[in-house]
């Protein structure tokens, strides 16, 4: 074997190293870039095998070279794709300006770190390819004396580094790539990254491309052969990948080619009931707060997230339902009405319909979106609170509570501030902290403050109900370890920490005015505490949908219901120990959680969404940018925060957009549509399909099989990148086929050209169903420039379209965003220190005459509550 290299490319260096572990002996041959005259490959480096097979991609050829040792490809292969889309992009943004450590690259070491705490690889006991690749792109920053002291902090990749530096293979490669092809001794950083520095647009989401693009000799080129160019297309990702296409695929690839067209989407009848013997799916999305606007991140952590999941469902005729509403109770309510000089009633009305509005413009597609501040709310709630209390697991306390002498009330959690006992985080709310994650009880807090006046309250003793958490501890043990591993890691991780640390009563009643009465002598003045009625709120919005709640929420024996609730890693403790005890502790076999699909928080700009402060999109503002809002939800799902905290960039959409959707998937769709178009009648032409295109389909259909069994289990993310990986597919199939050279040839090449553009239009449509959960305006527009309606999802690649099928216009799908827009939107959602809390304005018709007055109509309003319905 031998690899084709020019000088200093680091990805040489991760071949050379694989080689040294792997025992196999290599010829470094180099290849002058600077030399005029030459014609050289397009892709460096290259491995040439002993039969002459050319591998085009670094990773690619070290995961060949390491078969053998191979172990754990899942986790190694994570790992990979973490360096590609992570780790890579922010090296070469810091090789552009080495005098300081960006954000974005911090976040990124401090995964890294993180990781490598307890271990001294990354996956595994031993050395791995992982380990190898992230090495090597870390090598020349750690290996300069000058810039390795700016990652000192990060100790823990510090010791790998240098642990691994000392490893007799590494060495020695290092030796042979630095006789052989690095430039000089005293080669500068930006130079060692020289063949990485070309890189412009980190936006690659598959290891394969990325790792491709880096390995493009960063010099001008000679322009290849037309043979050449046509082999280094399919061997950047159709040839590497066919090469190992299985018999067993090929025939899977026709049989499914040649097979039925699958049958329409079921209607979507209203109202959504349980059907008998169906896996009848149940989808809610955590309540928003009534009383703010919601930001980016409140909307891909719930009601995104939970809206593609149940569109994945419908579009493989499963009988789902999806509801969500607003969480109208409690003090933040409260305190709003008071903030704007209307009633709690009129705070509700005019922001559940602003929430209205905004998900509208997301298409955002409930069954049913409503609201908490309804009779049926109070029915169900009051119902449940008697099943618990009946079955004695409730208790009784005199509690000591804050009390702003200022504001002359009980401050509830989530409006008095302070410093956390646990983390010491400075501003840690009443009810749990978001430095730490920790539930805390107002009073624990050191140096509390009313979040509304800022002056210190006092503690004084007022007597609540409890939820006996410990006489349902043992049941609820018993449930979570049966249902939990079902649910997103973080969640299992929150959950399992709680019950580490054994539950304790949790008081379930508060002294407001504004929420839902307790049905008990002695507690007629207080409310339930909104963490105890909010998620009994799923149950009321489902009565006011269908008034059958019961069928969905108590279960029988011919049955089935799975539920699915979507939301923010915040909002783990209470859906995961709080509600299904509640429901535990009341018996009659209600309806629990089989799948918490939690996400960790997104950020803007590496900072917080501030609306005080005006920092970062909400949701109302998204629309003014003109920017459609399939682009938004594109862009939010492409980084929903899974695994960990991320964050939304400008110039992040940008380059997804211009790169991804506009010169990939539209100029894909495009292009084939418009020669359809052009030169066949707007009719899809015969098709004789032969073995290089069933190995395209074969490698269609494992993006497909990849893509179902993601969203099967709703892990969104990931769904996204096997849309685009088919569609860089499919324009790496047209580029190395031509159809609009083979048109214009013999009667064998325009048959030749007629398969490629027809299968070409399969894709397209295939696409458009894969695109439906997440962009749906987009995929709709897809489906009617192809004249077809939308069918049921099939993860194979079929002849959707037979030949004779009129499509409809092709028109282009994106446009591009420019670098002014983008300047512009970081200047106009960058914010602003505030200067202090702002009043905003009433909108109502109260005429209120005094904060008095004011307080008054909201004692009255809650007062109503109270009254029989």
């Amino acid at each position: 074997m031998k690899c084709l290299s020019n000088k200093n490319n680091v990805q040489a260096l991760k071949i050379l190293i694989t080689a040294e572990f792997s025992n196999v002996t290599l010829e470094l041959e180099v290849v002058d870039v600077a030399n005029a005259n030459q014609e050289f490959p397009k892709h460096l480096p290259i491995l040439v095998l002993d039969d002459g097979t050319q591998l085009f991609s670094s990773t690619q050829s070290c995961l060949y070279l390491f078969k053998d040792k191979l172990l754990n490809t899942s986790a190694v292969n994570q790992w990979l794709e973490w360096e590609a889309v992570k780790l890579l992009p922010n090296v070469l943004a810091f090789i552009d300006n080495p005098k300081q450590l960006s954000e974005r690259l911090k976040s990124v070491l401090d995964v890294l770190n993180k990781s490598l705490q307890s271990t001294s690889f990354l996956v595994g006991e031993s050395i791995s390819v992982a380990d190898i690749s992230l090495w090597t792109t870390l090598h020349p920053a750690l290996s300069d004396d000058k810039v390795k002291p700016m990652f000192a902090n990060y100790t823990h990749v510090g010791s790998w580094y240098d642990n691994i530096s000392k490893l007799t293979q590494v060495q020695k490669a290092l030796k042979s790539w630095t006789d052989v092809l690095k430039g000089s001794t005293d080669t500068s950083l930006s130079e060692a990254f020289s063949s990485l520095s070309i890189v412009s647009n980190p936006s690659d989401n598959t290891v394969l491309s990325s790792l491709n693009k880096l390995a493009t000799c960063s010099k001008k080129c000679n322009k290849p052969s037309q043979a050449e160019s046509t082999a280094a297309v399919l061997e950047d990702d159709l040839s590497s990948k066919s090469k190992d296409v299985t018999t067993q695929e090929i025939e899977e690839a026709k049989a499914a080619w040649s097979g039925e067209t699958p049958a329409p989407l079921r209607p979507r009848t209203v109202p959504v009931l349980p059907l008998p013997n169906e896996n009848n799916i149940l989808i809610t999305s955590a309540l928003p707060y009534v009383n703010n606007v919601p930001h980016l991140g409140n909307i891909i952590g719930c009601v995104l997230s939970a809206d593609v999941f149940s569109r994945f469902c419908r579009l493989v005729n499963r009988n789902a339902l999806y509801v969500s509403g607003t969480d109208e109770y409690g003090t933040a309510t409260e305190t709003k009405a008071l903030e704007e000089g209307l009633t709690p009633r009129q705070i509700c009305d005019k922001y559940f319909a602003i929430h209205d509005e905004v998900y509208k413009w997301f298409d955002i597609d409930f069954d049913y979106f409503g609201r908490t501040s309804t009779p049926e709310q109070t029915k169900i709630v009051q119902q449940v609170f008697s099943d618990v209390h009946k079955a004695e697991f409730t208790s009784t306390a005199s509690v000591e509570q804050l009390h702003c002498g200022q504001c002359d009330r009980f401050l509830a959690d989530r409006f008095v501030e302070g410093v956390c006992p646990k983390c010491r985080y400075e501003d840690a709310r009443g009810d749990q902290c978001d430095g730490c994650g920790g539930l805390i009880n107002a009073i624990e807090l050191v140096q509390p403050r009313c979040k509304q006046c800022g002056q210190a309250p006092t503690i004084r003793s007022s007597t609540q109900l409890f939820l006996e958490l410990p006489k349902i501890e043992e049941n609820l043990q018993s449930w979570v370890s049966a249902t939990s591993d079902q649910w997103s890691s973080n969640a299992r991780v929150i959950c399992k920490a709680w019950l580490k640390e054994g539950l304790k009563p949790r008081c379930i009643t508060r002294d407001l005015k504004w929420g839902i009465p307790v049905p008990l002598p002695g507690f007629e003045n207080k409310v339930f505490y909104v963490w105890f009625d909010a998620p009994i709120g799923y149950m009321s919005l489902t009565q006011s949908y269908c008034g059958q709640y019961e069928a969905w929420w108590k279960s029988t024996p011919n049955k089935n219901i799975t539920l699915y609730q979507f939301m923010a890693k915040d909002n783990v403790p209470f859906h995961s120990i709080m509600f299904p005890a509640t429901l535990v502790a009341a018996g009659d076999n209600y309806t629990k959680v089989n799948h918490i699909m939690a996400t960790e928080y997104l950020n803007y700009e590496d900072g917080k969404f501030s609306k005080s402060r005006g920092t970062g999109v909400f949701g109302n503002n998204a629309k003014d940018t003109g920017l459609p809002a399939d682009i938004f939800r594109f862009y939010l799902l492409y980084v929903r925060p899974e695994n960990q905290d991320t964050s939304f960039s400008w110039q992040d959409l940008a380059t997804k957009n211009n790169s991804e959707l506009l010169n990939n998937l539209g100029n894909f769709i495009n292009r084939a549509l418009s020669f359809i178009d052009k030169n066949y009648g707007s009719t899809i032409p015969p098709m004789s399909l032969g073995h290089d295109d069933y190995l395209l389909l074969a490698l269609i259909n494992r993006e497909t099989s990849a893509y179902y069994a993601g969203l099967d289990k709703a892990k969104l993310r990931d769904g996204i990148r096997y849309i685009l990986n088919i569609s860089r597919y499919s324009n790496q199939y047209m580029q190395a086929n031509q159809p609009w050279v083979l048109y214009k040839g013999t009667d064998e090449q325009k048959s030749r050209a007629s398969t490629v553009l027809g299968v070409l239009c399969q894709v397209a449509y295939l696409l458009s169903l894969l695109l439906s959960p997440y962009m749906p305006h987009t995929a709709a527009t897809i489906s009617e420039q192809l004249g077809a309606n939308q069918l049921k999802y099939k993860p194979r690649l079929l002849c959707y379209l037979p030949p004779g099928h009129k499509i409809g216009t092709p028109a282009p799908l994106f446009r591009k965003i420019e670098q002014a827009q983008v300047d512009e939107w970081k200047v106009k959602y960058g914010g602003q220190q505030s200067k202090g809390p702002q009043k905003t304005v009433a909108t109502g018709q109260t005429g209120f005459k005094s904060v008095e007055e004011c307080e008054k109509a909201v004692t009255d309003q809650g007062n109503l509550v109270r009254q029989p319905h």
